[in-house]
C-alpha cells in the first residue's frame, strides 16, 4: 500500500491542530479554573451547573428578603422594649401623683412628665425602618401612621402587616393599630369606673373609688357574653350607714349590703369581686362592664393628665385617676410584650431560616462545583503530558519533512 506524500503531510498537520486545539483548552481550563465554560464542552455537565446557579439565585434573593424583614423585626423589639420602659416610668410617675398629701400644684411637675411620655410613646409608635417606611406602618405607609389630632393619637395606616415572604411570613411591618390602639382594656376581662350620682344626675360626689377588680371564679364569669350585662354598685347614705345594691342591668341582685371601705365586694354569682374605698356619697354609683379590645394608649394617659390638671378635686377623683390610669398602663404594656414576645419569635425563627438558606446555598454551590469545577492536580498532569506530546509531535514533523527523493539523491 502507497500513502501519497501529500496526503501524510496532511496528516500530520491535522494532528499538529488537534493538539494544538487540545492544548487551548486546557489553558483555558487551567485559567478559568473550571472544566465546562460552554455547554458544548460537556452538555450534561452545563445543564447540571445551570440549575444549581438558578437555585443559587433563588437562595440568595430569598436572603435579601430575610435580611430585610430581620432588620425592621431588630428595630421593632427595640422601639417595644423603648415603650415598656416608657410605660412603666409613666406608671411610677401615676402611683407618685395619688399620694394623697399631694396638693394641685406639686401633681403639676408629674403632669408634666406624663406629657413627655406621652409624647415620646408617639415618637415610638412612628418609628422609620430606615427604608422610607414605618416599622408600625400596617400594611405600608409613606407618611408617619399615628397623627396626633385635636381628638387625640389616631391611626391613619391600613391595619394587618405587610409580609416580605409569604411563604415563610416575613413581616415588613408590625400592625401598629393592635399594638398602640387596642390593647385588651380593664384588667383584660372587665372595666371598672365611676357612675354618676342618682340624685343630682351629675358625677359622684363623694371621695369613693373603685379598683380594677380581680376574677375570684373564671366558671362563673359573665364575659364575654353579647349582649354584655352591666353591673353597677349603687350607695345610699343614711346617717353614719352606708350600704349599697348590687344591680344588673339595672335590676337588683343583691340589696342593703354593709360597705366597708377597702373591703372586696362580690358580685354574687359573677365571679367577680371589686374594692370601693373612700366615702361614696349618697347616690354615688360604681359600673362595671365587659374589657373591650379597643385601648387606646394614647387616650389613656390623655385621660390621666387631664384628670391630674384639674384643680380642686375630690380625693376619690384623684385616686379613680390614678387607679384606672395605672390599670391601663398594665394593659398597654401587656399588649405591647405580646407584640413584643411575637417579634422575638419571628427573630428566632428567621435563625432556623437563615440556617435553611445556607445549607441550600452550600449544596448547590457544591452541585455547580462538581458538575463545571476543574480538579487542578488532574488538570496541570493532563497539561504537561499534552505539551510534551504537542512539542514531541512539532520535532516529528520537523525531521519528516527533511526527508524527500531529491534530498537522497543530492545525499
Amino acid at each position: 500500500m502507497r500513502i501519497a506524500t501529500a496526503y501524510a503531510f496532511s496528516q500530520t498537520i491535522n494532528n499538529l491542530q488537534d493538539r494544538q486545539q487540545n492544548l487551548a483548552t486546557s489553558q483555558q481550563q487551567l485559567t478559568s479554573g473550571k472544566r465546562v465554560n460552554y455547554a458544548s464542552d460537556d452538555p450534561t455537565a452545563a445543564a447540571r451547573a445551570e440549575r444549581a446557579l438558578a437555585q443559587i439565585s433563588r437562595t440568595e434573593a430569598n436572603q435579601r428578603t430575610l435580611d430585610a424583614s430581620r432588620n425592621v423585626m431588630n428595630i421593632a423589639e427595640t422601639s417595644l422594649g423603648t415603650a415598656t420602659d416608657l410605660l412603666q416610668s409613666a406608671r411610677e410617675s401615676m402611683v407618685a401623683a395619688g399620694n394623697g398629701s399631694y396638693s394641685d400644684s406639686d401633681r403639676q411637675a408629674l403632669v408634666a412628665k406624663l406629657k413627655d411620655i406621652r409624647n415620646q410613646l408617639l415618637t415610638v409608635a412612628n418609628t422609620s425602618d430606615g427604608g422610607g417606611g414605618y416599622v408600625f406602618g400596617g400594611q405600608g405607609s409613606s407618611s408617619p401612621p399615628f397623627v396626633d389630632t385635636t381628638a387625640g393619637v389616631v391611626f391613619q395606616g391600613q391595619s394587618g402587616e405587610s409580609l416580605a415572604s409569604q411563604d415563610d411570613h416575613l413581616n415588613l411591618t408590625v400592625d401598629g393599630q393592635q399594638v398602640w390602639l387596642r390593647g385588651k382594656s380593664g384588667n383584660g376581662v372587665f372595666n371598672t369606673a365611676q357612675g354618676t350620682n342618682a340624685i343630682s344626675n351629675q358625677a359622684n360626689s363623694g371621695t369613693g373609688w373603685i379598683s380594677s377588680g380581680t376574677v375570684a371564679t373564671p366558671s362563673q364569669l359573665p364575659y364575654p357574653a353579647n349582649p354584655s350585662p352591666t353591673y353597677s354598685l349603687a350607695f345610699h347614705v343614711a346617717g353614719s350607714t352606708t350600704t349599697y345594691d348590687v344591680l344588673e342591668d339595672g335590676n337588683a341582685i343583691a340589696t342593703g349590703q354593709p360597705y366597708t371601705s377597702g373591703q372586696q365586694i362580690a358580685i354574687p354569682g359573677k365571679g367577680m369581686a371589686v374594692a370601693v374605698a373612700g366615702a361614696p356619697a349618697d347616690g354615688d354609683s360604681f359600673n362595671i362592664t365587659g374589657a373591650q379590645n379597643n385601648l387606646n394608649i394614647f387616650t389613656s394617659l390623655d385621660k390621666t393628665i387631664a384628670a391630674l390638671q384639674a384643680t380642686n378635686q375630690k380625693g376619690g377623683a384623684v385616686q379613680q385617676a390614678v387607679n384606672t390610669g395605672m390599670t391601663e398602663v398594665d394593659a398597654a404594656m401587656s399588649s405591647i410584650q405580646g407584640a413584643r414576645a411575637a417579634v422575638g419569635e419571628q427573630l428566632n425563627r428567621m435563625d432556623g431560616i437563615q440556617t435553611r438558606n445556607d445549607s441550600l446555598k452550600l449544596a448547590a454551590q457544591t452541585e455547580k462545583s462538581n458538575a463545571e469545577d476543574l480538579d487542578m492536580v488532574a488538570a496541570v498532569s493532563s497539561f504537561q503530558n499534552q505539551q510534551t506530546g504537542y512539542q514531541a509531535a512539532l520535532q516529528s514533523y520537523a525531521s519528516v519533512q527533511k526527508l524527500s527523493l531529491f534530498q537522497y539523491i543530492n545525499g
